[in-house]
This record gives C-alpha cells, sequence and structure tokens, in this order.
C-alpha cells in the first residue's frame, strides 16, 4: 500500500497512532526540556518544514490531533508549563501548543510534502504488521482494483481539471481502503449518466440524451461563467482513454439549470395514466 494512503484515511492512521517509537527510529526526536511535549518550531525542525506548515496542518485536522495529544496552554497551565520547561520560559507568548510523541507521528501521517514524513510512512506501512491476514488480503484485492485507476489520473496531472483531478483521486483511494471518501461533498465527481438516472429515465433514455445534455450544460456553464469546463480523462468500453468535462456536484446549479431549460417538460410531463387516475378520483 502507498504511504500516501495514510494521508488521506483516518481510520488507517488510528492504526498506527500508538507506534511512536517509528519516530526516532527514523531521525532522533528533540523534546522539551520535560522530556514529554514538543512545540511547533521543534515540530517544523524535526519533519524539515516551515512553522507555517505544521500550522497549517494544526488548522486543517485540529480535531484529530487534539484526540492524539495536541493541546494550547494558556495562562496558569502556560506559566507552570514554562518553569519546567525553561527554554520556552523568556518568551513575550502567553500561550503554546504542544505535542506529545503520539501527536508529532499523527503530524507525520497528515504531511504530504515532508520527506521525514515520507518516511515516516513508509517505515510504518514497510516494517509495522498490524493487520490481520484477512484484513490484508483485503485491502490488497481493494487496491489491485483501484490501481489502473490511480495509474491513469497520475497520468493526467497537468492536463486535466485540477480540482477534478484531486477530488476524484481521494474518492479512488477511499474505495481502495474500503473507506468513505474525506472530501467536501461539493467536491464529489458528478457523472451525466448518474444525474439522468437520477431524474427517473431509463437506460435507453439515458444513452439517447446524455451526448446532447452534456453539451447543452456546458454551454450554460461557459454562460455563467465565462469560461468553458475543465475536463477529465474517461476509458471508453473498448479501453481508449478520451477526454471528457470534469464536472462536481458543485456544478449541480448548472445541470438543473440545463435539465429545466431543455428537457424537463419532455420527462416530467405527468403521463396520460397518471392524469386519468387523477381524474377519477
Amino acid at each position: 500500500m502507498n504511504e500516501l494512503a495514510l494521508t488521506e484515511s483516518p481510520s488507517l492512521r488510528a492504526q498506527y497512532a500508538d507506534r511512536v517509537e517509528v519516530l526516532d527510529k527514523v531521525k532522533a526526536v528533540s523534546l522539551l526540556p520535560d522530556g514529554i511535549h514538543a512545540d511547533i518550531p521543534t515540530v517544523a525542525r524535526y519533519y524539515e518544514v516551515s512553522t507555517s506548515t505544521i500550522d497549517s496542518v494544526i488548522r486543517r485536522n485540529r480535531e484529530e490531533l487534539t484526540d492524539n495529544g495536541l493541546r494550547v496552554l494558556k495562562g496558569d497551565e502556560y506559566r507552570e508549563f514554562a518553569t519546567v520547561n525553561t527554554k520556552i520560559a523568556n518568551s513575550n507568548a502567553r500561550s503554546i501548543t504542544v505535542f506529545t510523541r503520539r501527536t508529532i507521528l499523527n503530524v507525520g501521517q497528515l504531511l504530504a510534502d515532508s520527506p521525514i514524513a515520507k518516511a515516516v510512512r513508509t517505515y510504518l506501512l514497510d516494517v509495522e504488521e498490524i493487520a490481520s491476514p484477512e484484513q490484508r488480503s483485503e485491502a490488497v484485492e481493494r487496491a489491485v482494483i483501484s490501481r489502473e485507476q490511480i495509474k491513469m489520473l497520475k497520468a493526467a496531472t497537468g492536463l486535466v481539471d485540477a480540482d477534478w483531478l484531486g477530488s476524484k483521486a481521494k474518492v479512488v483511494i477511499a474505495r481502495g481502503l474500503g473507506e468513505q471518501p474525506e472530501i467536501d461533498p461539493a467536491d464529489v465527481p458528478l457523472y451525466v449518466p448518474d444525474y439522468l438516472k437520477g431524474k427517473g429515465l431509463t437506460k435507453d433514455q439515458i444513452k439517447s440524451v446524455q451526448s446532447w445534455f452534456g453539451r447543452r450544460v456546458a454551454k450554460v456553464y461557459e454562460m455563467e461563467h465565462g469560461r468553458k469546463p475543465g475536463k477529465r480523462p474517461e476509458e471508453t468500453p473498448t479501453g481508449a482513454i478520451r477526454e471528457t468535462l470534469a464536472w462536481t456536484k458543485r456544478d449541480l446549479p448548472v445541470f438543473d439549470k440545463a435539465w429545466t431549460l431543455y428537457y424537463a417538460d419532455e420527462y416530467e410531463r405527468p403521463s396520460e395514466l397518471t392524469l386519468l387516475d387523477g381524474g377519477a378520483s
């Protein structure tokens, strides 16, 4: 399993949360004088990134990091902490964010662009065996299913809509891990056949309508946004790769407008049978 899977999977990270000994196997951890805690600059030095990068990780994942020991000390608690940790005693700060080893490890599971964090994740996945044979077998089977999709997405980097590509990658990785993707619901990829199916169209109707519907959605999008929508790769039934438009749930209002303009009257009219039934009641 690729080490980046840890950055996408909370449940997978939780399985490795206690393996703090990995930190020193990759690189010696320098803690504050109490021997228990580290501050933001200390964690940044360990992972060889800027303090602003660590701040960003905290902002995006505060709840998970708090569950793993992250604390912000203020007032009397801060002053008491500073008397023990003289390294910060002369600071003008009135509060401090502190990490335990568990929290430092959690940061490494989340930090995508640090070579040290990558080494920590790789060590966890390659060396530490925690899953049962059944779990590993199931994970491998899921990974095989999604591997070709990941290859195609990687090859498309820089060639297709970046927002769609990022969201699609998260979906594929999460499904490969047997989880629900952790992305903004508005960023979930949206496909024309799925939308039309949701409108009650049959398989034959979808096949007949989807090409023109897609063109009309694109026309509405361009009218509203002043630019063409992004594109994504799509595999055809013959195995060929073609470019098609990259929609997400964020584009639903555009879909709905195109539907109302061009298709609602035809496909949402009550049938004659319904009208007869209504008249008889």
